[in-house]
């Protein structure tokens, strides 16, 4: 029987392992690419967001919150993403109410729920550029309007209308669209 002690360190995988063979084209891509720039803060601006999602969190500190994502939809920073983060404390509650409304979120069992569909709800969102005492620089939400719902966007792999009543397949042979029409 072979034993594990805790010190036993598993061997170390190597590229020829997981590349299945493929370690020459690796090597040739990996000489031949440039890397990527860190992401920098967004220039101080407006920028038009979708709310990507609203969550619950905890603060370092323990500080409880609720943490809001736009997504940057347009431009030269779309895909990009800001973090607006709200605050469950007595002093901030006006403020992350306000905010929270702009989101009809308004109860805390929506705000547990937290049912905000994602990618639909778009912004303008306003974002300054803030220094820490060390020189490092983030984003800092100033404030965001709703400005509309937005469609949600179609799968292209979804099904027709018509397809929906197809009869070529047999499970689909006794659907009868409403009102008789036709998808032919």
């Amino acid at each position: 029987m072979l034993l594990m002690y805790s010190n036993d360190i598993p061997p170390r995988r190597r590229l020829t392992d997981i590349l299945r063979g493929n370690l020459e084209t690796l090597r040739d891509q990996w000489s031949t690419t440039e890397a990527a720039a860190d992401f920098a803060p967004l220039p101080a601006g407006t920028y038009e967001c979708h709310v990507h999602s609203v969550e619950l969190f905890n603060a370092r500190t323990g500080t409880p919150g609720v943490k809001i994502r736009f997504d940057v939809v347009e431009g030269e920073y779309a895909g990009r993403a800001l973090f607006h983060d709200l605050w469950l404390t007595p002093a901030a509650l006006p403020q992350t109410k306000r905010d929270c409304l702009k989101l009809v979120l308004d109860s805390l069992d929506k705000l547990e729920s937290a049912a905000v569909p994602s990618g639909r709800i778009r912004c303008k969102v306003r974002v300054a550029l803030r220094r820490n005492d060390d020189g490092t620089e983030h984003n800092r939400v100033i404030r965001f309007d709703v400005l509309r719902i937005d469609e949600p966007e179609r799968d292209p792999f979804a099904p027709t209308d018509c397809q929906a009543g197809d009869t070529s397949f047999d499970f689909g042979a006794n659907v009868k669209r409403e009102g008789g029409v036709s998808c032919n």
